[in-house]
Formats: C-alpha cells, sequence, structure tokens
C-alpha cells in the first residue's frame, strides 16, 4: 500500500529534480521542462493530500495549475520561437535582448 508519505516523498525528488535541471542547465527549452516538472510535482503533492484528506479542494487546484501551465508553455514557447528566429540561439547565456 503506498502512503502519504511516498508521495510526499516522491513530489519532493521531482521537485528536486525540477530545481537542479533549471539551475545546471542553460538551454531554455531544458528550463521550461523543469519547471513542468516542479509543476506536475505540486500537482501530485496536491491530488495526494486531497484524496487523503477526503476533499476535492486539492484536485480542483490542479486544474488551475494545468491551465497556469498551457499559458505558460503556449507564451513561453512563442517568445523562444521568436527569438530563435532573429538570433538563432536558444542558450540562455546569450539572450542579453532583454536586458535593460
Amino acid at each position: 500500500m503506498v502512503g502519504m508519505l511516498d508521495y510526499a516523498i516522491l513530489s519532493a525528488v521531482l521537485f528536486t529534480v525540477g530545481v537542479v535541471g533549471i539551475l545546471i542547465r542553460r538551454n531554455i527549452i531544458t528550463i521550461f521542462m523543469c519547471i513542468e516538472l516542479m509543476l506536475n510535482s505540486v500537482n501530485l503533492l496536491f491530488v495526494a493530500f486531497s484524496r487523503y484528506m477526503g476533499h476535492v479542494d486539492g484536485q480542483i487546484f490542479v486544474f488551475f495549475i494545468f491551465a497556469i501551465a498551457a499559458a505558460e508553455a503556449a507564451v513561453g514557447l512563442a517568445l523562444v520561437v521568436a527569438y530563435f528566429k532573429l538570433k538563432e540561439t536558444i542558450e540562455v547565456d546569450e539572450i542579453k535582448l532583454l536586458k535593460g
């Protein structure tokens, strides 16, 4: 039987992998994937707590997080494609266009 602690540990590990991926990787697509991984780890924890407590509130939050993740992916990838057409690179270290 999988307990609440198992879900919390799995969620913490996934979130940590996402944070490490953001800090180490320089490719913007990989960074977006790590952000999605972090959001999905939070979703896993929300659903686990929701089931544990017997309420559907956590599952409702998951739908909002999915909507935010979809918007982030759509807008973020559109910006990346536009920048790639302009500069032909998507490395974070090379992006200086957005500096003031």
